[in-house]
């Protein structure tokens, strides 16, 4: 793969996720955050899992979690992001709506916080080792996994039969090196896409090009790639076999994926508004309150660049899903507004979750919901106002059934 220019959001990333490699893997013992806090990762539990089931509105959903007959007998595991928890998808900022059903997912996870206001339950049911973890901080897929440890994947051997087939191929440090490299066999076939460069190519263009054999095995000599993984039925009882959707070949065509997916969610955010949670409050005279927030981690540093000094914004109230609260006539209609004061940047080691930026925000309006240790979204002025659809905004919050809706909802016939 030929070495190209690192984009700066990646390098930034990066940074700010290297404490990830010393970390250890897991406590001895299962650790819940507190609020208003961002938990030490070395205190996260780490597992590998499958997407079942998305609740992107509620940012949460299950996974099938690697473990003794979860593909086959067991239920999938519910997970819930916490409100600065991070989803990658090829190695760049992501929505849990951007991932697709099945993809294999890397996880970093803690206690629900507060088991009460959580917004999915411990399971006891199924094997010993399933996870009681189940609150995300960081959910990868599996390029941005391995960017972020400095992996790829070796491709050992094609064995191709008509349009599908089996590789053996091998994770292991990218540059070579002592690391532990973990051997898989994996399927493919005729709609698996294989980026090159600028082209999306398919199985059959490979072997018209002469790289991959029409029938039969072929040595593919260890070649770098990066893979996009998923689970599908296996024939002959095999429940624990992963599917490739997605080959990249090239540095360019990995980082154009990143571009791409990178462009979308800065779209999401801009129209969404940018998560934070509340300081402190300092509460002036008839309304009047200066508010000090810091920004959640983990997004394109073109969008914290918008928060300036002296700028306008308008910040809303939000629930720990990030939903918006009071959204009927649009989050901005009961938000409090006013001039930026003050942006800083903290120095030194930055906890993941949080970009370390505090914006110090004026109102004269404050409202109820920007308290101390609460959850908010913030739009400099220079970000669109839009309205968002009914899933994602709650009325006042008090209501359970506002934040998750039941059956009650629908009409009686």
């Amino acid at each position: 793969m030929t070495r190209t220019r690192t984009p700066g959001w990646l390098t930034a990333l990066c940074f700010s996720l290297s404490l990830i490699a010393s970390a250890a893997l897991a406590a001895d013992e299962p650790f819940r955050p507190e609020a208003g806090t961002f938990p030490p990762l070395e205190k996260s539990r780490s597992y590998r899992g499958v997407l079942a089931f998305v609740d992107h509105a509620n940012r949460r959903g299950s996974l099938r979690v690697e473990s003794t007959g979860e593909f086959f007998r067991n239920p999938p595991h519910p997970f819930a992001m916490l409100p600065y928890g991070l989803v990658r998808q090829h190695g760049a900022p992501a929505d849990l709506r951007d991932i697709p059903l099945g993809a294999v997912l890397h996880v970093r996870a803690f206690l629900p916080p507060d088991p009460k206001t959580s917004a999915v339950p411990v399971s006891q049911k199924g094997p010993p080792e399933r996870p009681a973890e189940n609150h995300a901080i960081l959910l990868e897929d599996e390029p941005s996994f391995c960017l972020r440890e400095g992996k790829a994947w070796k491709l050992k051997e094609v064995d191709l039969k008509k349009d599908q087939g089996m590789i053996v191929a091998s994770r292991e440090p990218r540059d070579g090196g002592d690391g532990q490299a973990t051997e898989e066999k994996l399927t493919f076939d005729a709609g698996t896409r294989i980026w090159r460069g600028r082209e999306c190519l398919m199985v059959a263009d490979l072997v018209s090009e002469g790289l991959w054999p029409a029938e039969g095995k072929k040595s593919l000599a260890g070649q770098t790639v990066q893979l996009g993984l998923t689970w599908q039925p296996t024939p002959g009882g095999v429940f624990l076999r992963y599917h490739i959707t997605d080959m990249w070949l090239d540095e360019t065509a990995l980082q154009r994926a990143a571009q791409i997916q990178s462009e979308t969610h800065k779209t999401l955010i801009r129209s969404r508004w940018m998560p934070a949670w509340v300081d402190a409050v300092e509460y002036g005279k008839f309304g009047r309150a200066t508010v000090t927030a810091t920004l959640f981690g983990g997004m394109d540093p073109s969008l914290y660049a918008d928060f300036q000094k002296g700028s306008q914004a308008v910040m809303n109230a939000a629930e720990n899903t990030l939903k918006h609260a009071g959204g009927a006539y649009g989050p901005a209609h009961m938000a409090s507004r006013g001039p930026i004061l003050d942006v800083t940047k903290a120095t030194g080691e930055i906890p993941l979750g949080s970009s370390g930026i505090q914006v110090r925000f004026e109102t004269d309006l404050i409202i109820e919901g920007i308290r101390p240790g609460r959850v908010v979204r913030i739009r400099p002025g220079n970000w669109p106002e839009l309205t968002v659809s009914r899933d994602e905004y709650l009325n006042d919050g008090n209501n359970p059934e506002d934040r998750f809706p039941t059956p009650a909802i629908f009409p009686k016939y």
